[in-house]
């Protein structure tokens, strides 16, 4: 029931004071959680941030680490085509002639070279020597490379 000592002016008034207390309550508690969501928000973020960098890292040095183990296992495979060009050049000497057996003890010295080469040099010099070669030789870049596509898609495809 209405309070009969309230008049109807005054009961307006009263009204809309109370619903403008009850609005700026209201915009005060949004305002409030507003910033404790943002601070949430601000704190997951962070966190998501930290734990991708740390996966970065991780994944940065694993990927250093293959990239090592290819670099010894790639001069390994060298160095075992020159000893099996080495193993084999007599029979090359008896069977095709002395001068195609000069031209593999060539071929073998040269990949011994070049695998005692690639075990010295480092990741990083690779590289360098990878992307001086692209910028020297563009063309014959773009040819080694689609014919060692052609060649490993002929390895890896399915008989």
């Amino acid at each position: 029931m209405v309070d009969p000592t309230i008049s109807a002016g005054n009961g307006t008034e009263s009204a809309k004071n109370h619903f403008s207390k009850a609005v700026e309550e209201a915009k005060a508690g949004a305002q409030a959680f507003a910033g404790e969501l943002s601070s949430e928000c601000k704190t997951r973020s962070g966190e998501a941030k930290d734990k991708a960098n740390a996966f970065a890292a991780d994944a940065k040095v694993k990927a250093a680490g293959y990239a090592e183990e290819g670099k010894a296992k790639a001069s390994q495979a060298i160095v075992g085509v020159s000893k099996l060009i080495d193993d084999n050049v007599a029979l090359i000497d008896e069977k095709v002639g002395i001068k195609y057996g000069d031209y593999a003890r060539n071929a073998s010295k040269s990949l011994a070279g070049a695998g005692a080469k690639l075990d010295e040099k480092s990741l990083e010099d690779i590289g360098e020597d990878a992307k001086t070669f692209v910028r020297n030789s563009p063309w014959q870049a773009l040819g080694i490379a689609a014919a060692t596509g052609f060649v490993l898609a002929r390895l890896f495809r399915g008989k």
